[in-house]
């Protein structure tokens, strides 16, 4: 990652891309990291277009084949220092590249890329989507929803989206709306305003993630989410406790805990609320 990161400095008109295996490769170059990409811009006014692409995603797997920290990257994000995204479709994909090695304001990209995604036939794109929709996305709402019959709008990013709208049971609840945020910092603030809005019935948000409570986009999300919410919203979380490790690593235990997440997630019968967004003057 040093001599990618040399490189992207010396040669600021290319697109250098670097890739990890799985998390462990990061986290091997975390010194990297902290010392240039995240921190060059402030300390010495430097700044780079290099893109790291880094495998995220839960199923069932070690640790370090799950997780690719989003956690990190997303603390250390501030000052408009990095960006961070979590691209769903080709043509997300696609398009956060080309925005990348065209975008006159330089910073490093910080990829969270799929794996089971990869061979998923719902995670396609046609070509109208690579060609004639030219621009990434900050915000994905979940096509084919009544807005005036949603209640709860699920917010989550990368691959928990399909597997909540693939749930056999999802037909059933249409009082839900799954959303996924796709660029997670800089914070859509405009597009997740706008979706929020879009759904006059909403009494509740949630996030929900794969990751445990202490990783993942929970930390991020949260205050930004509560701040922007009207009053009187109700916002809850839905994922994986805490943990020391980021996966179970054993493929039973992780079934059962991404079937409860999904269903808690679609079943409406449970208020998830657990932080009201309060009006003036409450206590």
């Amino acid at each position: 990652m040093g001599f990618e990161y040399g490189y992207s400095q010396e040669a600021p008109e290319t697109l250098v891309l670097w890739e990890a295996q799985f998390g462990d490769f990061v986290n091997s170059a975390q010194v990297i990291v902290d010392q240039f990409i995240v921190s060059a811009l402030a300390k010495w006014g430097q700044t780079s277009r290099l893109t790291l692409l880094l495998p995220h995603g839960y199923e069932g797997s070690g640790p370090e084949h799950s997780s690719a920290r989003l956690e990190r990257f997303l603390t250390l994000a501030a000052e408009g220092n990095i960006r961070v995204a979590s691209p769903t479709t080709p043509a997300q994909y696609f398009h956060l590249l080309r925005r990348q090695a065209r975008v006159a304001k330089q910073r490093p990209l910080v990829i969270m890329t799929p794996k089971s995604l990869l061979r998923l036939p719902q995670a396609t794109s046609s070509i109208a989507d690579m060609a004639e929709n030219t621009r990434f996305q900050p915000v994905l709402s979940e096509p084919g929803v009544d807005p005036s019959q949603v209640t709860r709008l699920a917010l989550c990013t990368g691959k928990i989206y399909y597997d909540l709208v693939g749930h056999p049971d999802r037909p059933a609840h249409p009082g839900l709306a799954v959303a996924r945020i796709e660029l997670l910092y800089p914070f859509p603030e405009r597009q997740v305003l706008e979706l929020i809005r879009s759904y006059p019935q909403l009494r509740e948000v949630v996030w929900v993630q794969e990751e445990p409570r202490n990783m993942g986009a929970r930390a991020h999300m949260f205050p930004r989410l509560m701040q922007i919410m009207p009053e009187g919203m109700h916002f809850g979380y839905i994922g994986r406790p805490e943990r020391a490790s980021p996966g179970e690593g054993y493929p039973a235990a992780h079934i059962d805990e991404q079937n409860r997440i999904v269903t808690t997630t679609i079943d409406l019968g449970e208020p998830i609320s657990q932080y009201p967004r309060k009006a003036p003057g409450d206590r």
